[in-house]
């Protein structure tokens, strides 16, 4: 499934506040609540994929909009634990932006989906990457993650691409949703990092004190 003309047009989604996965990442779930158990147990017997999207701040509680623009996922492990939870891990294959959403007889939510405004991530590897000042962002991170009193494990993180670099960093700031979602929506990977570095300043220096770490 390497390619748009093999991606359903109509997925599962599982939203998820504060968590935005890239195409050629990886990351691992726990899988708890009932409607999103089946939703797996539907998803393995088909194509193995999941929408991961954010829900906004309105609607209804149980179900709040989302936002339009999301990532799709294929499950790449399964295991069940004693006490009937799922944990997976899911790797990351292309954005895609909501049409609308199905109603169907499900438990969990389904949307009908397109992949054109994010075919380049179909050839990711392919992309032109210039960051002269990536020691920036990484120096203001690590500021920050004191000051919250977070931990990352630097050296590990140093060892991978640019490419993967930035989307790890984007997916484990400690920013808001809507600041992670403004940058699973840009266009390419140098305009993703402009945007991160971008907004690291405003948690760093802020004359008016609204985002001033304390």
């Amino acid at each position: 499934m390497d390619n748009k003309k093999n991606l359903p047009l109509e997925i599962p989604v599982f939203p998820l506040s504060n968590f935005i996965i890239f195409p050629g990442t990886t990351v691992p779930l726990n899988i708890f609540e009932p409607r999103y158990i089946q939703m797996i147990d539907d998803s393995m017997k088909t194509h193995r994929i999941l929408g991961m999207v954010q829900p906004k701040k309105s609607g209804d509680l149980k179900k709040p909009d989302l936002y339009n623009v999301g990532c799709l996922g294929k499950i790449t492990s399964f295991n069940e634990t004693d006490d009937g939870r799922y944990l997976i891990v899911i790797n990351g294959i292309s954005r895609f932006e909501i049409l609308e959403e199905k109603l169907k007889d499900k438990p969990y939510r389904l949307c009908k989906v397109s992949y054109e405004k994010f075919s380049s991530d179909f050839n990711y590897n392919n992309e032109k990457i210039n960051f002269s000042n990536l020691e920036t962002i990484l120096s203001d991170l690590k500021k920050i993650f004191d000051k919250k009193g977070y931990a990352i494990n630097w050296s590990e993180l140093e060892k991978q691409d640019l490419y993967n670099t930035i989307n790890t960093l984007s997916m484990a700031s400690p920013i808001s949703l809507e600041e992670k979602q403004t940058l699973l929506e840009s266009i390419n990977i140098n305009d993703r990092k402009l945007k991160l570095e971008k907004i690291l300043k405003t948690y760093l220096i802020d004359n008016f004190g609204n985002n001033t770490l304390q």
